[in-house]
Order: C-alpha cells, then sequence, then structure tokens
C-alpha cells in the first residue's frame, strides 16, 4: 500500500509535503481550485525542489481553468524539475467551477481534455479545436529544457459517479476515489471502474488506484458525533459525499445501505437567497478548512466510518487491510487540522503496524 497526502495548493506546503516524505510518505496531491488555494503548478515546482523521491500531483485540475496545452505544459515543466515523480489528476472541476458559480465540465469535455495532454506528451502532433477552427499542435522544443515529456506523466482521472468511474477505467493509468472506505461504497466504485476497463480491453488490475479521505484516531468505544471528532474529518465528510451525491442523480445507482445517507448530502452547498450571480460565494467559504455547524445532523457516526478513517488505529489499520484487498493501491490523507500532526500521528499509529 501507498500512502499520500492531500493538501490544499499553497506556496509554503513544500514544507509540510517535505515533512510527509521523510515519515515515509509516497505521494503528495494538491488542490487545484483558484478561487480557494494557491497555484498547484508554482507550488508543486517548490515542492518539486525541495524534496527528492516523493511523487507530486494535482488533486485535481478540471478542463475548464486552462486549455489543454497550457495543463500539458504547466505538468510537463513541473516533471522538468521532477522527473518520474509528476502525475496528472484530472477532473469535472466540481470545485474550482461551483467556487465561480459555474458548473462542473461535462465528461466528454474532460476526455477531448485528456486525449490532447495525452499525445502531447507521447511526443505526437495532435488535433485541437477552438470552437469552429480545429488545428495540429505538438510541443515543438522536446529535447530542450524548458519541459520533460521524455519521463513518461500518468493521467489520473478522479470518479464518483458511474461514467466518470468507467471514464478513469477505459482510458486513465489511475483513479482517484473520494471517501471510498465502506465495503459497499469500495464494491460500488470498483465495479465500475472495472467495467469501463474491461469494455476497453484493459486488465482492470493495471489502473492505479487511489482514495483520498480524511483521518482522525480515537479511543475504544468512544463517540463519532462530537465537536472533535466533526471538526477533524466533518469538512471532508461533507465535501466527498456531497460529490458522491452529484455525480449520481439517480438515488438508486447508489449502494443501498448508504443511499439515503448519501443523498442528504446533495444540496448542502445551495444557497437560495440573494441574486444568483453571488449565491456562491456563500456556499463555498471556508471550504474544506472548516466544519459548518448547518452540516451537524447530517454528519453521522455512520457516514463517517462510510467515507474516512476515523476509529481506533486496530479499526483503522483493518479498514486499510480491507481497501488492499479490494484493490486500492493508495490511502492519501486529507488533514483538516493540522498538518504535521496528522502526518505524525498516522505514521506513527497507522503507518507503522502495516510494515
Amino acid at each position: 500500500m501507498d500512502y499520500g497526502f492531500v493538501f490544499p495548493a499553497a506556496i509554503h506546503i513544500h514544507k509540510d509535503v517535505s515533512f510527509a516524505e521523510q515519515h515515509g510518505f509516497t505521494h503528495a496531491w494538491l488542490y487545484d481550485s483558484q478561487m480557494l488555494f494557491s497555484d498547484p503548478y508554482a507550488s508543486m515546482a517548490l515542492c518539486a525542489i525541495n524534496t527528492s523521491k516523493i511523487a507530486l500531483g494535482t488533486g485535481v485540475t478540471n478542463p475548464e481553468s486552462r486549455i489543454a496545452p497550457v495543463t500539458a505544459n504547466s505538468i510537463a515543466t513541473v516533471n522538468e524539475l521532477a522527473p518520474g515523480r509528476t502525475i496528472l489528476g484530472i477532473g469535472t472541476g466540481n470545485t474550482a467551477r461551483r467556487t465561480l458559480g459555474m458548473p462542473a465540465s461535462k465528461l466528454e469535455v474532460m476526455r477531448d481534455h485528456i486525449r490532447v495532454c495525452r499525445d502531447l506528451f507521447d511526443g505526437k502532433t495532435t488535433d485541437y479545436s477552438e470552437g469552429t477552427r480545429h488545428r495540429k499542435i505538438r510541443f515543438l522544443n522536446p529535447d530542450g529544457d524548458w519541459y520533460n515529456i521524455k519521463t513518461r506523466i500518468p493521467i489520473y482521472i478522479a470518479a464518483s459517479g458511474p461514467k466518470s468511474l468507467e471514464m478513469a477505467g477505459e482510458i486513465a493509468d489511475g483513479v482517484i476515489l473520494f471517501g471510498a472506505v465502506s465495503p459497499s461504497l469500495i464494491n460500488f466504485v470498483m465495479d465500475h471502474v472495472r467495467a469501463g476497463a474491461e469494455r476497453a480491453g484493459r486488465n482492470p488490475n493495471e489502473v492505479y488506484v487511489l482514495c483520498m479521505t480524511a483521518f482522525h484516531l480515537t479511543g475504544k468505544g468512544e463517540s463519532l458525533e462530537t465537536p472533535e471528532v466533526r471538526q477533524a474529518v466533518g469538512p471532508f465528510v461533507s465535501s466527498s459525499t456531497n460529490i458522491f451525491a452529484l455525480s449520481n442523480p439517480d438515488p438508486m445507482t447508489l449502494p443501498a445501505d448508504l443511499r439515503d445517507d448519501i443523498v442528504k448530502f446533495r444540496d448542502i452547498y445551495k444557497v437560495m437567497e440573494g441574486p444568483i450571480e453571488t449565491r456562491h460565494l456563500k456556499m463555498y467559504s471556508d471550504y474544506l478548512l472548516g466544519f459548518k455547524k448547518e452540516h451537524e445532523a447530517i454528519c453521522t457516526d455512520k457516514i463517517i466510518r462510510a467515507t474516512t478513517l476515523t476509529g481506533t488505529a486496530e479499526e483503522i489499520v483493518e479498514s486499510i487491510h480491507n481497501m488492499k484487498k479490494a484493490g486500492i493501491h493508495q490511502v492519501a490523507i486529507q488533514p483538516i487540522i493540522d498538518n504535521r500532526k496528522t502526518v505524525e500521528v498516522f505514521a506513527k499509529e497507522i503507518m507503522s503496524r502495516l510494515k
């Protein structure tokens, strides 16, 4: 099992990424959400020159914030600084788009964005369109030190719904899951990844799977419905479960044991009052950084356990063993309260028991 950390992109985050590397973590993922955090590529560049082993990925970018040639150039530039340690993680832009008051990207737009990036990474001349204008493009200086496409850049797709999960299985090197910790959620997402891979004639076992989640250590018998636990993992529970709900508009496609719990998160970031031009400014204030009081009633013991690694060390180790058996290759933790304390506790209390 690989172990990653998920950080909001920040210009000084390289210090915490280096700290995670020193504690045995294999991957660092930086959010790309331009209205909330720093630019991920500037942050990754600093991470690249201040680390030596840890893999660096966008966790995740989207096809609407930048045109495909710019995305390809940005990640290939980081790959020049950290060759073989760079991963392009991409999704539909749930947060990055909605913080602008705009909808997430359509899957076919993301598919074409990925096609252009992959072709450019492979040194090909590829089709590129803007509106009705169609042109051929390629990287013009691949042998210089401007960017690195000699060392392969994997592409991972972030997915929570059937169509995006199957697309990941079909075309991606890896899939990024959010909060798929319970057996029923794992079965749900993995079944769709396998279906997409098999439809494309691929071996599903060759698709790298990572699960982003949150982590909090509790004592034996301790309730999870406390302010401490909700502050530690609640922002991630709200975000990931909201994405699950939005990505599965037909509730009947969701696992039966969690269906009602997930559906309750569908509209938690909606604001109905005020001008439509500004509603989103209130929706996403403190997103992923602080727990909202209004989410307390639905952030239950059941949904916390289903979507995060929260509990005793023994319970968490068992969950990770089960995730590994189900085909998940990496657990990536998003710290909410204290980056370094989360790194230290997870390394000492969890990773040490799994060696």
